[in-house]
């Protein structure tokens, strides 16, 4: 196999900064137009954004880039390295990205679909941002010491907990919305308990804070782009639901005062 570690240790850091303020920015105009065009899957599909591909297989093919490529970074760039630090950074993003990969797919029930551009612009999020973090885990932050006394820093302890914090909220919220109805069952409901007494979007309100308390953890301008990607990308699309809940049960759902994706905020 062709050693790929020389061209991918061509990226200097100037580049790399371009590319973060490049994400944070296109962040910014998706935030924008997710106010705009709703993103047509799951209870919001829309055919319209192409032609519909089976859940399960949508949900692997778009999230498992990130748990490939992140070990191939940690490979290439990595050279394998089994220093604390990193690895636990490394082990946090693997969590999550095993489990929305292999994991939360094999648990969907029913035969829904997902429109291939969705899926297409999931993955192609999800390849970009394993390199944004890949690169600074394993090459840019060791070799500026920046892993130094980690440890005895409280970010990292803080992120850690905000991240199972919101880890174990995320997959709360998705137990409660698969067992919303019983097999065959077509009906929609609203779902109850857990952070859904405080917010329409648990599980979105979930994945947010596990990538707030990744920032905190990493203490990156890597990790605080991902935390903005993901409010950027959800945000809007709890906004949406939150008026498809509010339309389709009226004061049954607005009686509930519930936030859209944070509690008490927003």
């Amino acid at each position: 196999m062709q050693d790929l570690t020389p061209k991918l240790m061509e990226v200097t850091l100037e580049n790399y900064w371009i590319f973060l303020i490049t994400m944070a920015v296109i962040a910014l105009f998706v935030f924008i137009a997710l106010h705009f065009v709703k993103a047509g899957y799951g209870y919001l599909y829309n055919p319209k954004f192409g032609f519909p591909i089976p859940n399960k297989v949508a949900w692997v093919l778009m999230e498992a880039p990130v748990f490939i490529a992140m070990w191939a970074l940690w490979y290439y760039l990595g050279e394998m390295t089994t220093e604390l630090a990193p690895m636990v950074l490394f082990s946090i993003i693997q969590i999550h990205y095993f489990q929305r990969s292999f994991i939360f797919p094999m648990l969907i029930r029913g035969n829904s679909k997902m429109p291939v551009t969705i899926m297409l612009m999931g993955m192609t999020f999800n390849t970009l941002n394993a390199l944004m973090q890949g690169y600074w885990l394993f090459y840019f932050a060791p070799d500026l010491n920046y892993y130094a006394d980690w440890f005895s820093q409280p970010y990292i302890y803080i992120g850690i907990a905000v991240w199972l914090f919101g880890f174990i909220t995320n997959l709360h919220s998705d137990y409660i919305i698969r067992h919303l109805r019983k097999p065959g069952d077509k009906k929609h409901y609203i779902p109850k308990g857990g952070m859904f007494r405080f917010v329409s979007s648990a599980n979105y309100f979930g994945e947010f804070m596990e990538w707030v308390g990744y920032a905190i953890a990493s203490w990156s301008w890597a990790g605080l782009v991902f935390a903005w990607w993901t409010f950027a990308n959800l945000a809007p699309r709890a906004f949406d639901l939150y008026k498809r809940y509010e339309s389709e049960f009226g004061e049954e759902f607005t009686k509930l005062k519930r936030k859209r994706i944070i509690p008490f905020l927003y």
